[in-house]
């Protein structure tokens, strides 16, 4: 490999960004199966014997990202339908759009690459997963960033999806309350979506927002031994399982292969075997999809689950083929029942920052290199959000008005002395 390029870091002002760790290295024109052998995942993490059961067929995987480019080698005829919610994209949701354009063709790459011929070019962890294309421009175009992600989950429920892959993060806990009714679409509609956690290294130290909201699988990610990253990934109770964030390789516009770092990278290999899971069981609530990943992790750290490997290391071959019961709830949360219980007002007053890293370097959840950015070939896009929920406020200003009209009273009791 030559001429390493550092991670991209996306981020989107007042929207969302990406946050997965990128190291970009163009594959010098090795052998085709010199890509194929690089990705170690396939075997380690039972992909490979996951496929004796399915390949991924019949299931479906939205991608809101950067847009992908369908013409690639790799993803011909894996892109079904697709738009575009930035106001600067294609139709199709094809054309790469913003600041880390080749961010959304290498998650898609990772999720359904069909290689370009026997034993070569870049394998998906599900290759025969359908795709759609859903492209947003963080912090750029014509729509808010926070409409843009909210737009794009009903758009993906509306047209398919099984699975919602989101390469992206906020630099915050929380969320615009336009997401509650989005991803509550998307949940009450049996869609699984999957979301990184996020890259310490370029800034982001806890897992943001949408990896934040319950019901959504939030992905951390490990090195080639298994360990934490310590760059390209984040760490949050939220976490639900852990997969490689550390060299993995993928296709970016044009055809070029690029190996990177990141969550960004994580959250596509779990977005895929949850395609796996749902192909290979179509009976399956999204529910009990996501209940097979976690369950059948391979546990990882102390406490299961927690902060770091969350339920621990993915096993899609258990996770295709293991006896597991069905559940009666989403194991990884609920947000109707958060919503209930923690949103105070309908209104908030907020400041929303997003940004998207581009290729070349090391990116995180945090934007510009810590402000929320999305890594091209493997980065996340990352969005900062400030939000002060009005009842805070409103109680704030009650109880300052009481201690004025006391020091008032105190005052005046002082003078009729």
């Amino acid at each position: 490999m030559t001429g390493r390029r550092r991670g991209w870091a996306l981020a989107l002002v007042g929207a969302l960004a990406v946050a997965p760790v990128i190291a970009a290295t163009p594959a010098a024109p090795a052998r085709a199966d010199s890509i194929r052998d690089a990705e170690y995942w396939l075997s380690d993490y039972g992909y490979r014997a996951a496929w004796d059961v399915t390949e991924g067929e019949g299931a479906t995987v939205a991608v809101i990202d950067t847009g992908v480019d369908g013409s690639v080698p790799e993803l011909r005829d894996a892109v079904v339908d697709g738009t575009d919610v930035s106001g600067i994209g294609s139709p199709d949701g094809q054309k790469p759009v913003g600041a880390s354009p080749e961010h959304g063709t290498m998650v898609a790459s990772l999720i359904a690459g069909r290689g370009t011929g026997f034993g070569d070019g870049v394998l998906g962890v599900a290759p025969k997963a359908s795709l759609l294309s859903i492209s947003v421009a963080l912090g750029e175009g014509s729509v808010d960033s926070d409409e843009q992600i909210a737009e794009a989950v009903r758009w993906a429920v509306d047209h398919g999806a099984d699975v919602i892959n989101m390469s992206l993060t906020r630099n915050s806990l929380d969320w615009p309350e336009s997401w509650d009714e989005a991803f509550s679409y998307a949940f009450d509609n049996d869609v699984v979506v999957v979301a990184a956690a996020g890259n310490r290294g370029s800034g982001t130290t806890e897992v943001g927002a949408p990896a934040t909201i319950p019901g959504v699988v939030a992905v951390a990610g490990v090195d080639k031994q298994g360990d934490a990253s310590f760059d390209a990934s984040s760490q949050g109770i939220t976490i639900a399982v852990a997969a490689p964030s550390e060299q993995l390789v993928g296709v970016i516009p044009g055809g070029t292969h690029v190996i990177w770092d990141g969550t960004s990278a994580a959250a596509p290999l779990v977005s895929g075997l949850a395609a796996l899971v749902k192909s290979a069981h179509p009976e399956l609530s999204a529910d009990d999809v996501i209940n097979r990943i976690v369950t059948t992790a391979v546990p990882k750290g102390e406490p299961v689950p927690g902060p770091i490997y969350g339920y621990g290391l993915v096993d899609a071959e258990a996770a295709v083929s293991a006896s597991v019961a069905p559940v009666a709830a989403n194991p990884v949360g609920d947000l109707d029942a958060w919503i209930a219980t923690y949103r105070p007002s309908s209104a908030t007053t907020s400041l929303d920052t997003l940004t998207i890293p581009p290729p070349g370097g090391r990116d995180t959840e945090g934007g510009s290199p810590g402000a929320g950015a999305i890594e091209p070939a493997g980065g996340v896009y990352t969005l900062t959000h400030w939000a002060v929920p009005l009842g805070l406020l409103l109680g704030f200003l009650m109880l300052m008005a009481a201690f004025a009209l006391g020091a008032v009273s105190h005052f005046r009791g002082v003078l009729r002395k």
